[in-house]
């Protein structure tokens, strides 16, 4: 056994050498994954004290417990942006005040929390009043996967408008991989958003999204094109959505010059590559269903060519 796990260490360190995707060795690390879940998590703590406790919260101590948590979010978030900024130096930000660059973001993204706070609260709002399902804004914050996803996004945002690398798309990614809906930190959320269901909903870096806007699972908006690769970054790729739309299940809003209307509604499976204006029914036309009793369908056998 020891002569094969010598072996396999020959191996995989000459994969390493050869393929590389290995962490910064003998010099200035990445930010780590896991301690990026950790600060994820946390900030969740202190965005929903209480909700995502492993214990209860008593009301005597959420003083006690906010500092605490605050210091620890701060000591570790500062380094990983540190690390971030190492890797990848915004032109904002010149080498030599790298460190003091990553204390001022930290504390800007902890000074947010209150203000994020509020707009989530819009969120769990439409999320109540649009879900007849729902029994409470309890339950909302509890077991709606959106919920978490949103506010990931919202933190990772003021992250990714600090021109901070890496981490607020390894925490959007983190949160996509658990609810199954991917909004990534660039894009421009509005108030009162929700999605409901949401596994299969993609928003892309460059959309803006006004106040008010209700999707639904598997809503795609998304860029037209990706050719041209890494010479459409910094241009706007995916589409706007006006204030008060509705976007119903599996509809895909295409390109960064289309935009949405106001109080208009997409309805389902819609493929919309172009603008629509304010006040808009967008349907699917040609879609025929056929109903009829089981005992009238007849057999074919299928027509295939190769």
């Amino acid at each position: 056994m020891e002569n094969s796990i010598a072996q396999l260490t020959d191996k995989l360190l000459a994969s390493y050498q050869e393929v590389g995707a290995i962490n910064h060795l003998d010099g200035q690390n990445l930010p780590s994954k896991r301690v990026i879940v950790r600060i994820t998590q946390e900030l969740l703590c202190l965005l929903f004290p209480g909700f995502f406790e492993e214990r209860p919260l008593r009301a005597d101590e959420v003083r006690t417990v906010t500092a605490r948590r605050l210091r620890s979010v701060a000591t570790a978030l500062e380094r990983e942006v540190y690390r971030s900024l190492v890797y990848m130096p915004p032109p904002e930000y010149p080498k030599k005040s790298l460190r003091q660059a990553a204390r001022s973001i930290t504390l800007g993204l902890l000074e947010s929390l209150p203000r994020l706070r509020e707009i989530l609260r819009t969120d769990i709002e439409a999320a109540y009043n649009g879900d007849p399902a729902a029994l409470s804004r309890e339950e909302v914050i509890l077991a709606y996967p959106f919920v978490e996803t949103i506010a990931v996004q919202r933190l990772a945002h003021e992250l990714y408008l600090a021109k901070v690398p890496l981490i607020p798309r390894m925490m959007t990614e983190w949160a996509h991989s658990r609810s199954g809906m991917d909004l990534h930190p660039g894009a421009q959320i509005g108030t009162h958003f929700f999605v409901d269901h949401c596994t299969g909903t993609v928003v892309g870096e460059t959309a803006i999204i006004g106040n008010h806007v209700k999707m639904y699972q598997g809503v795609g908006l998304v860029a037209r094109s990706l050719a041209a690769g890494q010479a459409l970054k910094g241009q706007k790729r995916h589409p706007t959505i006006e204030d008060h739309v509705t976007i119903y299940a599996g509809a895909t809003i295409m390109g960064g010059d289309t935009v949405v209307g106001a109080g208009s509604t997409i309805g389902a499976n819609v493929f919309l590559t172009t603008s629509v204006p304010p006040r808009s029914l967008v349907i699917q036309k040609d879609a025929n269903i056929r109903v009829m009793p089981k005992g009238e369908r007849t057999r074919h056998e299928p027509d295939i060519q190769i």
